[in-house]
């Protein structure tokens, strides 16, 4: 979704499709029979739009559950390594790759022939549409981006400015990571009624925010992720820091599951909900 990391709620990898078409009765009559992913995003929709028979591999982060919302459904699909070779020698006749990490790979394969299909990360929840019907298209599925479509629209209609008075909140991410302004994630946090604490912060562009600026000028509130609750590493010890505690404190701290948010697509539903879900229980 497209890149795994560089933000956890930014990078809604959320995927942008380049340059591909099909379209009307010649799409049914094309439908792909061998599609490979190298990528989690692309995993993830291919798992939810294509028919089981049409996958011929995905990538091996698709079992990982600390980042999958789809290791069951995956389950029993062949993985592949990722790497150029090993695609070429399983002849399939569409591969989807992401743009971050997979530049060489997708070269050498579209060099040789193949029909190759990149998805890089959602900029907005409107363009991130679009894209789902790109995607359910070349799978020859189209009805089935649909009704993901009508499943997002659903999840935006019933939490529209559910949040009142305009607080203001932050998205903050491992090692104090802040998402830009106009990331779809911030994108959905002014839909319920939020108000960004980025210019605050000076960073609307987002970027690492110092611990101090956040302390001194605190949002109402926070949002992040799981691994926001324990200091596993030196990337989340920072949220267990005191004076954060202090400024702000569990109460004021609106936690999604961090996979919800690496890529758009069939999580996106379950991401506004589980926000939605939090801002009910904690925002006053």
């Amino acid at each position: 979704m497209p890149q795994l990391r560089l933000d956890r709620f930014s990078r809604w990898m959320w995927p942008i499709c380049i340059a591909f078409a099909l379209g009307g009765a010649a799409e049914a009559q094309q439908r792909p029979r061998h599609v490979v992913s190298l990528n989690l995003c692309t995993d993830e929709m291919l798992l939810a739009f294509a028919d089981r028979g049409q996958i011929a591999s995905l990538s091996h982060l698709v079992m990982d559950p600390k980042v999958s919302v789809m290791v069951e459904q995956a389950r029993g699909i062949p993985l592949n390594d990722g790497q150029a070779e090993t695609i070429l020698f399983s002849r399939p006749d569409l591969v989807l790759s992401g743009t971050y990490g997979r530049h060489n790979q997708a070269a050498l394969l579209k060099a040789q022939g193949l029909k190759v299909l990149p998805l890089g990360p959602w900029t907005s929840l409107k363009e991130g549409q679009e894209q789902i019907r790109t995607m359910a298209r070349a799978l020859g599925h189209p009805e089935r981006g649909e009704d993901l479509i009508v499943e997002i629209e659903a999840a935006l209609s019933r939490t529209k400015g559910i949040v009142k008075g305009k607080p203001s909140i932050l998205v903050y991410d491992r090692g104090g990571w802040v998402s830009p302004a106009d990331s779809p994630m911030n994108e959905l946090l002014r839909h319920m009624g939020f108000r960004l604490h980025q210019e605050v912060l000076g960073a609307p562009y987002g970027g690492v925010a110092r611990l101090e600026s956040i302390v001194t000028s605190p949002p109402d509130y926070l949002v992040v992720d799981e691994d926001a609750g324990s200091a596993v590493d030196n990337g989340t010890a920072i949220f267990s820091h005191p004076a954060l505690m202090n400024a702000l404190p569990p109460k004021r701290r609106l936690v999604v599951p961090g996979k919800f948010a690496l890529c758009g697509g069939p999580s996106t539903p379950a991401l506004i909900d589980a926000l939605a879900a939090e801002v009910q229980a904690k925002v006053r």
